[in-house]
């Protein structure tokens, strides 16, 4: 049996030849190892604290080692990620362990010879009294690198949020984000959900600034739960619950979701609108669709349907709308403690992104009612795909006009576009902005 350290460079080193998002490759993992529960927690840990921090390791390994970072093996490097890792972040592992551990696993991949090498590095950083040496490094490299983020990004950010605000997301951007649920309020009241989950030993409780929001830990597999295969909730970040009230479907609506899947602001609306009226949920690809009829099965929604649709070329075959929901592809730069890969996305991969975002909120405001309402959100902190996005498709269709929806909640500024930050609400971060079609 492998132990939580093998597997967790196992781990690694797929992620670097996949390409995959690290849910994904740790889900899939854990389902075939056996690991007991304590194992799978630290193997968790550090799976995710290396990719969280690896810009930083990365910093330390060149600065300690008498080799080319360029010209050493990958698999190395990973080992040397696990272990600057525990030496810094992990108070629970004795600095003897973290050391021993990690020349255990050149064994492991088959190079002996490495041994030395890497006991020799991590020695002389404890050495070091384990200290990071910033000093040849200006004000943007010191962030870079203490936070783990591209240089390109802190600039970024400072340039468009400032500096506090810039802080916040660096900061906000390490740890494992709450589980939030929505629950399903066409057929079960909150306490009904709470009292289920506990009674299958899942901690949930209500949040307190958003009705029918519950947060959950101790989630084990949640997907095979009692109070999951009743349909009593579905799972959906809070900062996406929050977009479901600014949109605020009401009964015999017609809603049109045009990047839906896995569907949440479609169950979600469905649910406010008590099962009356229409929800038309469409996505790209049929696997998607089918996770959305799927879900829509289990909750009992019956007003839900879903079909494939490309959300960039305009459909005949979509009705008008009184509220059409455009939840745009995007870089994801919002969701980097869930998927802490995006960062290190170069700064290229996000150049295309706002013109495929312009050529869905163009099509979706054919299938706007007049007096309709058009909402388009993503979940990235980026002025260049969230408000410019907006303001030039306003400058360019006279017929809409800027709404300003209320959302009840003081921390937040009210305004037709919103930037929700992961500190606001605890959750990931979102934008929004609400436009209505003109009589």
């Amino acid at each position: 049996m492998k132990t939580a350290r093998q597997i967790t460079l196992d781990l690694l080193i797929r992620m670097d030849l996949s390409g995959s998002y690290s849910n994904i490759i740790l889900d899939n993992a854990f389902s075939a190892e056996k690991l007991d529960k304590r194992d799978k927690a630290f193997a968790a840990a550090m799976f995710y604290g290396v990719l969280e921090r690896r810009m930083t390791l990365d910093y330390l390994i060149r600065y300690y080692s008498s080799l080319e970072f360029d010209r050493m093996s990958p698999k190395i490097i990973q080992i040397m990620r696990m272990g600057f890792y525990q030496l810094l972040y992990m108070d629970s592992v004795p600095d003897s362990a973290a050391v021993d551990e990690s020349v255990k696993l050149a064994d492991y991949i088959g190079r002996s010879v490495a041994k030395s090498f890497i006991n020799a590095v991590l020695r002389n950083f404890i050495r070091d009294g384990k200290a990071i040496d910033y000093k040849d490094l200006d004000k943007e490299g010191k962030l870079s690198i203490e936070y783990s983020c591209p240089k390109w990004l802190v600039k970024k950010w400072d340039r468009e949020l400032g500096e506090e605000k810039t802080l916040v997301m660096l900061r906000a951007s390490f740890g494992r984000p709450p589980i939030y649920a929505r629950v399903n309020t066409f057929r079960f009241t909150t306490d009904k959900v709470i009292e289920q989950l506990h009674a299958e030993g899942i901690d949930a409780y209500k949040n307190a600034l958003l009705e029918d929001c519950i947060e959950l830990s101790n989630t084990r597999s949640i997907e095979t739960s009692t109070a999951f295969r009743k349909g009593m909730f579905h799972i959906q970040d809070i900062s996406s619950q929050l977009c479901c009230r600014i949109i605020s479907p009401v009964f015999n609506e017609t809603v049109v979701d045009l990047c839906a899947s896995p569907g949440g602001k479609s169950f979600t609306c469905a649910q406010m609108m008590h099962n009356r009226g229409k929800v038309f949920s469409y996505d790209l690809y049929d696997g998607k669709v089918d996770v959305i009829r799927n879900g829509a099965k289990r909750l009992g929604l019956t007003i839900i349907s879903a079909a494939e649709n490309d959300a960039q070329k305009f459909s005949p075959d979509i009705p008008q709308a009184d509220k059409v929901i455009c939840d745009v592809p995007c870089s994801g730069l919002g969701v980097i403690r869930r998927k802490p890969e995006i960062k290190y996305k170069p700064m290229k991969s996000l150049e295309e992104l706002p013109k495929t975002q312009r050529r869905i909120i163009d099509t979706a405001a054919g299938y706007v009612k007049k007096g309709g309402t058009l909402i388009y959100s993503t979940c990235t902190v980026n002025r260049d795909e969230n408000e410019n996005v907006v303001e030039d498709f306003l400058k360019e269709h006279k017929e809409f006009v800027s709404v300003v929806v209320p959302t009840g909640i003081k921390m937040l500024e009210d305004g037709y576009m919103r930037t929700m930050l992961p500190s606001d609400l605890n959750g990931d971060g979102f934008f929004t902005a609400t436009l209505r079609k003109v009589e």
